[in-house]
């Protein structure tokens, strides 16, 4: 079968080790193991030693259980059983995706979102139907709009919270009122939640819709929240016996289980959550606002300020076309950024603010962003 280029990731393969400032990054800056066993105050020499003691299997084919544990710690109502570990996000939106979706099926996918919500099923021969969000209503979902282009033959609704590029974050009213949409039509709501919790107010919870209606599928991953891109590790979650049993059966396919030492790492994380959940979200706040000052004062520059993740979405008001933009200052200044026609955005670039753990990094490869814009005045 055949499937469109993803934009993002074949540019992030192209660039991302050839700049001096990488704020294309969309993780949360990642930790060593080291690192990680000094954030969660354990002893690296004990968690080594205990690993080093077992067989090297295909290990908890469905899963560590206590990676699982810590997973169901992380929502309100989900269990062992309704988690399926994966290689990474991207695995697990695959794995959905392709496990739902049959051709002539009609799918709903909001846009500017990760690509893979809309050309996956595209590939797997759906009909789709794109809700566009916009930036005057702050790229939220539109609820009217939403249910315009639904009906009783809509069958998958994929939905991006918090949304990438933009840093929108949907209330918990919006969700259940995107929610009361799907179970109007009988339609599964796939939702990538691979940001969820990175808020930048600390009153914000992001509820999961999985936690609200039963034909929610949701998705995550250790990478952004947790720094730990590493160890690709990442997991679906749904309620339903019947398409759980449909996602282990296509699984069986292509990956079998995940990596045992990959699972322990994350089980070791996810039983300090709240630990590097304080790390993340210090560094995206304290990072945000170095943003927030510098679009201040570029005179080229806008963005609606993101509320949740790490990345944002930059307008420029520049004659230029958003690749050439992006290449044109990674070879003159070696600041990275993503292309905005990389989701269909035009004459803007994805930032990623979390690229650094200290805002003077940040600040640099803003500087540099500010030095080449200077050149197309």
């Amino acid at each position: 079968m055949k499937i469109a280029d993803f934009k993002v990731e074949q540019w992030m393969n192209e660039w991302e080790t050839k700049c001096t400032f990488n704020v294309a990054e969309t993780c949360t800056y990642s930790v060593t193991l080291d690192q990680l066993f000094e954030i969660c105050g354990g002893s690296r020499e004990d968690f080594m030693d205990r690993f080093a003691e077992r067989r090297l299997t295909y290990g908890d084919i469905e899963g560590n259980p206590k990676f699982l544990e810590g997973i169901c710690g992380l929502y309100e109502t989900v269990k062992p059983e309704h988690v399926i570990p994966t290689h990474g996000a991207a695995g697990a939106n695959h794995l959905v995706l392709t496990t739902l979706v049959e051709p002539g099926d009609d799918v709903v996918s909001i846009m500017p979102t990760y690509q893979q919500l809309y050309s996956i099923p595209e590939m797997c021969g759906a009909n789709m139907h794109i809700l566009h969000l916009e930036k005057e209503d702050h790229y939220h979902v539109d609820a009217a709009k939403l249910d315009a282009i639904c009906d009783e033959n809509t069958k998958v609704i994929c939905i991006n919270n918090p949304d990438n590029p933009t840093g929108a974050l949907l209330s918990k009213e919006e969700i259940q009122t995107i929610v009361d949409i799907a179970r109007k039509y009988d339609a599964w709501l796939v939702c990538d939640e691979v940001y969820r919790l990175l808020v930048q107010d600390s009153d914000a919870f992001t509820t999961s819709p999985v936690d609200l209606y039963d034909k929610a599928v949701v998705v995550s991953s250790m990478s952004k929240v947790w720094s730990l891109a590493g160890i690709r590790l990442g997991w679906c979650i749904t309620k339903s016996q019947e398409l759980r049993h449909d996602l282990l059966s296509h699984r069986d396919y292509d990956l079998i289980s995940c990596g045992m030492f990959d699972e322990e790492v994350a089980a070791y994380a996810l039983e300090h959550a709240d630990k590097i959940l304080e790390r993340s979200r210090r560094i995206v706040r304290q990072n945000l606002a170095a943003v927030d000052e510098w679009i201040a004062s570029e005179p080229h520059l806008s963005y609606v300020k993101p509320e949740a993740g790490t990345t944002c979405l930059v307008y420029y008001d520049y004659d230029i076309d958003s690749y050439d933009f992006c290449i044109n200052m990674m070879k003159t200044t070696g600041a990275l950024v993503t292309p905005g026609d990389a989701f269909e955005e035009p004459r803007s670039f994805r930032l990623g603010y979390a690229y650094s753990d200290n805002t003077d990094d940040l600040k640099q490869g803003l500087a540099a962003i500010s030095a080449f814009c200077r050149t197309l005045e």
